[in-house]
């Protein structure tokens, strides 16, 4: 059974306890506050901040894709779809008509960057992309439309130019807005439903 002078103890040491984690707390408001107020507060763009090596979205530079579907195969979790066809109107150039990025299931391993032979593929220092609707994250890098032609590299050729690393990705992210409604369907579309058939209108035997 807990006696008189235990009792005045356990409050005394329970006094000291609070005054003690109150004292830390109180300490802070006489200090240079530590928070960064993201993102309005910070001296620049943290996107800016980042380490070089950030592996944030990726981007797809078409003026150099050879087509070759590297980073596809590369992909752990099929988080991108390839489609290539041949030109009609030149038989030898093949064309990308489709190459999308589920940036909503990439888990940015950055395994489908390493093989890629001009570095078109890339991990960006981008990262802000709140979406309402999360096929709005499905970046495509080519338009079935107006696809575009793949890259032929020339022979001894060590680096190959592309867009400044980020600008790509960030012009998709400011054309959609945040609440923007997501297409039904993703590209290819499936066909659309054929039209019932009229029905056969019954002969009339008393014609005959």
């Amino acid at each position: 059974m807990m006696t008189f002078n235990d009792y005045v103890g356990t409050v005394q040491k329970t006094a000291v306890s609070f005054w003690h984690g109150l004292s830390i707390t109180m300490s802070h408001l006489f200090r240079r506050p530590m928070t960064v107020q993201y993102p309005d507060r910070t001296p620049l763009p943290v996107r800016d901040m980042l380490p070089p090596r950030y592996r944030g979205f990726l981007e797809v530079d078409t003026a150099i894709c050879t087509g070759c579907q590297a980073c596809e195969r590369a992909c752990p979790i099929a988080c991108m779809q390839i489609t290539l066809e041949k030109d009609p109107t030149n038989p030898k150039q093949r064309l990308v008509t489709q190459f999308d990025i589920d940036e909503a299931k990439c888990m940015f391993c950055g395994l489908c960057v390493e093989p890629c032979p001009t570095g078109a593929i890339q991990h960006t220092r981008e990262f802000e992309a709140s979406m309402r609707n999360i096929r709005n994250l499905v970046f495509r890098w080519a338009d079935p439309l107006k696809p575009f032609p793949v890259y032929k590299v020339e022979k001894g050729a060590e680096y190959f130019a592309r867009a400044p690393l980020g600008s790509l990705v960030r012009a998709k992210l400011d054309a959609v807005r945040w609440d923007a409604p997501a297409v039904q369907y993703l590209p290819p579309e499936p066909p659309a439903p054929a039209a019932p058939a009229a029905p056969a209108t019954p002969s009339n035997p008393e014609s005959k």
